[in-house]
């Protein structure tokens, strides 16, 4: 079983979905043996964002490409073919300004291709990526999941809910920590309920 270990926090060490992250991925390992990991730290690697030259992925087969073009081309096809070779992937998703980080939302953007992750069929769109297991470990400085403004607002659980089902893929699961800017003590409340949830998502 090969485990693809994605974070997108800025936070370095302050970071709470990087905790998150990290005690998924040692518990599932721990109730997996065998387990291989790959890690992609989207902080540091970042894709760059889409562009005429980093869609080029797009462009029918026997395109003149420029140098520019293929050297993008070359980082889509590496995280595309990371991503389908997973079978299990765990995502660090922050919550800013109400979705997820523009890295993580760069890599979504390179591994969104017609013909590797999804196709058009005549009833419409149909995903390729099917039969992979997602856990998104979800941070929120706030606490957005008790009311319906919050539930709204949140562009962050909801879009990669979306996004992953759009690929084919059923199994997303979400351990949660919100409130972690709210004080010491609703951190820890929180943290404890994400230790909670992580406990069971990985079993």
């Amino acid at each position: 079983m090969k485990l693809l270990h994605i974070d997108s926090s800025i936070l370095s060490a302050n970071s709470v979905s990087r905790q998150l992250t990290k005690d998924t991925v040692t518990q599932w390992v721990s109730k997996h043996p065998g387990t291989t990991v790959e890690y992609l730290d989207l902080a540091v690697d970042t894709p760059s964002h889409l562009s005429a030259d980093s869609l080029s992925f797009r462009a029918p087969a026997g395109a003149e490409l420029s140098d520019v073009q293929k050297r993008e081309n070359v980082i889509s096809e590496a995280l595309v073919t990371q991503f389908l070779a997973a079978d299990v992937i765990v995502v660090g998703a922050p919550l800013y300004n109400f979705s997820i980080p523009s890295q993580l939302k760069a890599w979504v953007d390179r591994i969104a291709q017609v013909g590797r992750t999804f196709k058009y069929t005549e009833t419409g769109p149909q995903g390729l990526a099917g039969g992979k297991t997602v856990i998104v470990a979800s941070t929120r400085g706030g606490v957005y999941s008790t009311n319906d403004w919050g539930r709204a607002a949140e562009h962050q659980e909801s879009y990669l809910q979306t996004v992953f089902g759009f690929l084919g893929i059923t199994d997303v699961r979400f351990v949660r920590a919100e409130g972690v800017a709210m004080g010491d003590a609703k951190k820890a409340e929180a943290l404890a309920e994400a230790a909670n949830g992580i406990a069971k998502l990985a079993a």
